[in-house]
């Protein structure tokens, strides 16, 4: 009986913690994937990134079946490698027309358009894997997550250290109680690597005869081209990136986040504050450094916690980490009883402080299930195992977004007081246009 009575209590854990890992209905009632067959997946964005994971997801043997990009270019490398797929520029074109041919679909573009083609793709019921951050703003998110729960779709964001069974253990660890109540959080990472805290280019050269400009800007507000946009430069644009906290947060305050049940903060509707301090904003891109502070409020029998992102080279204070050389990325939880610290971005690697303390310590027994790895749990969930990927739309990932979009809305006004529930700076309707920013014509969710 005692196996058994084990397992109630990890499922009894999971749902406490508000990560709902188990039951999904059978997708073969919607799709056209039918059991042992492979998914027929399409790629919104198929250069960079959205070649990656092309080639990742045709290494599960899952079939490549549409890719779409507005840059020939930048994606020609992918096109060679999948020349049996079907090309187009428009995700809304590839969309309608291979309607019934697709299963699941990728989106892997520049932040500003990861609402819209996700979206569009739940809305006829495919499934879908959007790279993080989820969304260029907040509602955007939240729209997302409302779709997916009446689609019924698999979803998962491309945090991929959600997959690893080290942060998972971490994750536990702090769960425990090895480090006692955990009130102090420090994160930082070495974003920015593009150019941050600059003005407008003035020179408007012509479009290059390989992008699809007007595509490509989707519904961000209409500026003429220049090539400090793109490729990979658009993150520290306003318009259309999310700055480092966008790049970075959904990786390294993710264990955090898990830890500390900072998610639950807002499924529950709890009012949060954020301060920010920067080298400058002037709205056209991000500061070249910031920190913001962030200050949750009790969860369950979790105390306040204030949690520090520190970006562009600043660090948090070095007695912290006494003897410590603190790496360009990293996560320190200062509990009451001693501290993890996590060197890198993903928490594939931590340890427990001081030292000397724990040099006997042994992980607790795994309370979460053990992955089989990011990318493949989107697949296992879509052929209709008995799995949901741990960073889904609806448990989590809108959550982390959300969270890591507030630090932004401070960095823009320098304080915001978020409620929650309401989904609203408190205080500021300057603020609103940035919660959810109106749309070009021609672009809706």
């Amino acid at each position: 009986m005692a196996e058994p009575m084990k397992r109630r209590e990890w499922f009894k854990t999971l749902a406490l913690s508000g990560l709902g890992l188990l039951t999904l209905r059978n997708p073969k009632s919607a799709w056209s994937y039918q059991a042992n067959n492979k998914l027929n997946m399409a790629f919104v964005g198929a250069g960079g990134q959205g070649g990656g994971l092309a080639n990742t997801f045709a290494g599960l043997g899952e079939n490549i079946v549409a890719l779409c990009d507005v840059d020939d270019q930048r994606a020609a490398e992918t096109y060679k490698r999948f020349p049996n797929a079907k090309r187009f520029k428009d995700f809304r074109k590839m969309l309608d027309e291979m309607a019934n041919e697709i299963d699941a679909v990728v989106v892997a573009t520049p932040d500003h358009t990861h609402a819209v083609a996700s979206v569009a793709a739940m809305k006829l019921g495919k499934h879908v894997y959007c790279e993080k951050p989820l969304t260029w703003c907040i509602r955007e998110a939240r729209v997302m997550r409302q779709v997916a729960i009446e689609k019924k779709v698999v979803t998962q964001m491309g945090n991929q250290g959600t997959g690893d069974n080290r942060l998972r253990q971490a994750v536990e660890v702090v769960w425990s109680g090895a480090i006692g109540k955990v009130r102090e959080v420090h994160i930082w990472s070495n974003r920015p690597i593009w150019p941050q805290g600059i003005e407008r280019p003035k020179e408007t050269p012509p479009v290059p005869p390989y992008l699809d400009w007007d595509l490509w800007l989707g519904p961000a507000p209409w500026c003429p081209y220049h090539p400090d946009y793109l490729p990979f430069r658009w993150r520290g644009w306003c318009d259309f990136g999310t700055g480092a906290l966008g790049d970075m947060g959904c990786h390294t305050m993710n264990m955090p986040v898990l830890a500390l049940k900072l998610h639950q903060a807002i499924a529950e509707g709890k009012t949060i504050v954020v301060h920010a301090e920067h080298s400058g904003f002037n709205g056209e891109s991000y500061p070249k450094w910031s920190i913001v502070r962030y200050f949750f409020p009790e969860r369950g029998d979790l105390p306040p916690v204030t949690v520090t992102w520190y970006d562009g080279g600043q660090k948090p204070p070095a007695d912290l980490l006494p003897g410590e050389k603190l790496p360009g990325s990293g996560a320190l939880l200062i509990g009451d009883k001693g501290m993890l610290y996590a060197p890198g971005d993903y928490a594939g690697e931590w340890r427990l402080l001081p030292a000397e303390q724990f040099k006997d310590y042994q992980p607790p027994e795994p309370i979460l299930p053990r992955s089989q790895g990011h990318h493949r749990e989107f697949v296992m969930a879509c052929k209709g195992e008995n799995i949901k990927p741990m960073s889904n739309f609806v448990d989590y990932a809108v959550y982390l977004t959300e969270i890591v979009l507030l630090g932004n809305l401070a960095i823009r006004f320098g304080k915001v007081v978020w409620d929650a529930r309401r989904g609203r700076v408190i205080g500021n309707p300057e603020a609103e246009p940035f919660v959810m920013r109106p749309y070009r014509k021609g672009w809706t969710l």
